[in-house]
This record gives C-alpha cells, sequence and structure tokens, in this order.
C-alpha cells in the first residue's frame, strides 16, 4: 500500500514523548513506543523529535542491516518529494563519511586493543602488587593510588570506543566486552553510560539535551544560559564565583560522588539488576586485593581516594574539549555544524594520545563517533578540509592553553549571570 506523504513542517509538530516522529532519508518514522526499547534510550529519540535523524543514524549506527529489520514496522510515510533532498552540507559529509570507511579508517586493530587491555590490567596489578610487596606506608599507599587511578582512567577510555561499538562489528561482541571494561573493570553501569553518553553525542553543547552541561543547579555555562538563569532567578550560587569553587567541586568529585550516586539511582530506577550482577565482581576483586592490607576502614578510604585521583585526570581532559566551546539551546543545525560548534581539539604526541585516550581528537570523534580512537590521527586531514570548504570553524590547542580556557570560559559566564543579576534588580 501506498504510504501518505508530509511535509517536513507537519512531521516537526511530532516531537512530544506521547507523539514522537522522526525523519530518515526521506522517509517518517513513528517511534513513540519503540523509544522505550532503543538501544541508545529513548531520550535521543525524544531529542531528534520531529526532525531529520538521518545523519545522526548514520553516524551510531554501523550495521544498517540489522537496524533497518526493526525500522520497518515503524515506517509511516515518506517527506513530500520536494523537500526530501538533505542540504548540501549534509550530503557531503555523507560522502566524506563514505570516504573514511573505504579508507579503513572505521576497522579497528585488534592487536592494539588487545594491548591496551593487558596495559590496563598490568598497571592495577602493579598497583596492587606495591602494597602487598612494600607495606603501607605513605609513600607505598600514594603510588598505589596513583596506579590504581591510572589503570581506572585508562580502562575508562577503552571502555569508551568498546562502548561506542568501534572495535567489534558483532553488537553482541561489543556489548560482552563493555560489560567487562565498564561494569567487571571499572564497578560502574554500561546502559547509565549509553543513556547519558549518546545524548552528549547527538546534541553536544545543547541546554535541556545534553547531560554533561544541563548542572544550572552547580554551574552556569556558554553566554545564553547565565542570562536566563539570572533572569528566572534559578539556582542559589554565587556563579560569578563559579571558577573559584570549579576546583573543589567538578575535578575531585565528579567520579566519586555524583557518578556513584547518579549510577546507583540509574540501576535502581530502571531495574538493571542485570548490569548490577556484572559490576559486583569488580568490588569482590577491590576486597581481595586491598581488603588484607588496608582493613575494611583502610582500603574504603583507600577506594575514594584513588577515585578522586581519577576524577581530576578525566574531568580536565574531557571538559577541556566543550566548556569553552558555544553552549546554547538547540538550533536545529546540520549535524556537522552541530558537532564543531561544540567541540574543539587539543594537539597530539604519543604522550597526549595516550593521556586523553585519543580524546584530544575530539572534533573526529564527535563526526565519526563509532571510529576506533587510534585512526582518528587519520581522518584529521580530511576533517579539517571539509571544515574549510563549508566555513567551520576548526580549533585545536595545547592542553594546558585548553585548561585556562576552562577556567576563563566559566568567569566570563559567571560575570554575565552576575551582570544580568544585577539589571535585573536596577
Amino acid at each position: 500500500n501506498r504510504k501518505p506523504t508530509y511535509t517536513r513542517a507537519e512531521v516537526a509538530l511530532h516531537n512530544k514523548r506521547d507523539d514522537l516522529w522522526i525523519i530518515i532519508y526521506g522517509r517518517v518514522y513513528n517511534v513513540t513506543k519503540w523509544a522505550y526499547k532503543h538501544p541508545g534510550g529513548k531520550h535521543i529519540l525524544r531529542n531528534h523529535g520531529g526532525e531529520d535523524a538521518s545523519l545522526a543514524f548514520e553516524s551510531f549506527h554501523n550495521n544498517k542491516k540489522f537496524v533497518r529489520g526493526h525500522m520497518a514496522k515503524l515506517y509511516i510515510g515518506d517527506i513530500v518529494e520536494e523537500e526530501r533532498e538533505l542540504s548540501e552540507m549534509s550530503k557531503d559529509f555523507l560522502r566524506l563519511r563514505e570516504d573514511m570507511i573505504q579508507k579503513g579508517f572505521f576497522k579497528a586493530n585488534l592487536w592494539f586493543y588487545t594491548f591496551y587491555f593487558i596495559h590496563v590490567v598490568l598497571i592495577e596489578l602493579l598497583g596492587v602488587l606495591v602494597l602487598w610487596r612494600y607495606g603501607t606506608g605513605w609513600w607505598q599507599v600514594l603510588l598505589s593510588a596513583v596506579l590504581i587511578a591510572t589503570s581506572q582512567v585508562q580502562a575508562g577510555w577503552l571502555q569508551h570506543d568498546v562502548g561506542h561499538r568501534a572495535i567489534f562489528n558483532s553488537h553482541r561482541a561489543n556489548r560482552y566486552l563493555h560489560n567487562i571494561v565498564y561494569n567487571m573493570m571499572k564497578g560502574a553501569c554500561c546502559n547509565w553510560w549509553n543513556f547519558r553518553h549518546f545524548r552528549h553525542h547527538a546534541k553536544p553543547n545543547v541546554y535541556h539535551k545534553d547531560p554533561d552541561i544541563t548542572v544550572s543547579f552547580l554551574f552556569v555555562f556558554g553566554n545564553t544560559i547565565p542570562v536566563k538563569v539570572a533572569k528566572k532567578a534559578y539556582g542559589i550560587l554565587p556563579y560569578n564565583h563559579q571558577h573559584k569553587y570549579f576546583f573543589l567541586t567538578m575535578p575531585p568529585l565528579l567520579l566519586p560522588i555524583y557518578f556513584h550516586m547518579d549510577v546507583v539511582y540509574y540501576m535502581i530506577k530502571t531495574k538493571d539488576w542485570k548490569d548490577f550482577l556484572w559490576m559486583l565482581p569488580y568490588f569482590i576483586r577491590w576486597h581481595y586485593f586491598f581488603y588484607p592490607v588496608l582493613g575494611f576502614w583502610g582500603s574504603f578510604m583507600f577506594y575514594f581516594f584513588a577515585r578522586i585521583l581519577e576524577s581530576h585526570w578525566f574531568t580536565w581532559v574531557t571538559q577541556t574539549n566543550h566548556i569553552p566551546m558555544e553552549i546554547d539551546y538547540d538550533k536545529q543545525r546540520d549535524w556537522p555544524a552541530v558537532q564543531i560548534a561544540g567541540t574543539c581539539n587539543l594537539n597530539s604526541n604519543w604522550l597526549l594520545d595516550w593521556f586523553t585516550g585519543h580524546l584530544n581528537f575530539q572534533i573526529e570523534h564527535h563526526f565519526f563517533p563509532t571510529m576506533p580512537g587510534h585512526n582518528f590521527y587519520k581522518a584529521q586531514p580530511y576533517v579539517r578540509e571539509f571544515c574549510k570548504k563549508h566555513g567551520l570553524e576548526y580549533i585545536q590547542k595545547p592542553l594546558f592553553t585548553a585548561f585556562r580556557d576552562v577556567v576563563r570560559s566559566m568567569k566570563e559566564s559567571g560575570e554575565l549571570w552576575l551582570e544580568t543579576k544585577k539589571l535585573k534588580h536596577d
């Protein structure tokens, strides 16, 4: 039977959680009920409600044949022929992506990831050995904590590639490895990570759609959000000092406090007992590694000390790519324009690539989230050329300049909040 046709304006009306349509390559899909079953979470579909999600679909799914098997039953019609064509930038991006595939940049080097996995395990075992072999004096505890934090950070970079399904062609194989690395080796929840991280990638630095920057209870980022918060009198904190209390909150507390609470809340809310069982080996391992030499309270405090060290490393690496960039409401721009507006790169060398888990190539990663991290440097010249052609600003900076930019941008946002607040009361 011939399906009905719709204009883009008509589809745009169906953007609510109980009435949710999306467009993929000129076809219209009703994903209202499917959103609850979507492996990437319901929010990522809702964030594209009423919109053309063609490039997001292309970028997140490697196995299109498998996914389209689920999509057939959701297909309800087509966009009218005169509105069906994608923009020139979007079509050019699809050509670029296909070129990257043909060049083999989406193919993972399994030897690289094998040695990466082994090096994570060896660093952790070295941290355990320090305490078991040399005792529990202050320098042994400090050295062990640094090694454990290093192992955990590197495991985090590894799970990041696994979580993006960038290693194996098989969805199931990636999922099992993700459970092993993130649940068993890091003591966290894969489904929680998917729930947050895919939303971040779909709409980076878009307020209310990217959970990583929608934190106005503690910080106000960018130029738009501080004004809104000041005018609406949201929040109770002196945001003009946020660049100061940032050092006492986000770097030391993001992982040991906020992420822990959020993971527990998510698993209880969603009844995700399967991921909970996958996490148990991590805490059993921790008990047998550290309880015999540190005791209960000693191993408990050591756990949070190592997490605080890890949190500093993780926070500074991940926030340098986003906080100084544009942060605003959804402007519904083309996929490449959205990605590059909210991301920037750091300079590259072998040590920095290891230190950041290749996330210093943040632009390439956001353009191609399922590309293995070790291939980003190969894609970089092509991405630069694409950005130049379409007038997109490609920003790359040294590591410590990026650190300073985080603090500078937070100071500027805080001052903007204060100015707006004063004007409101005048």
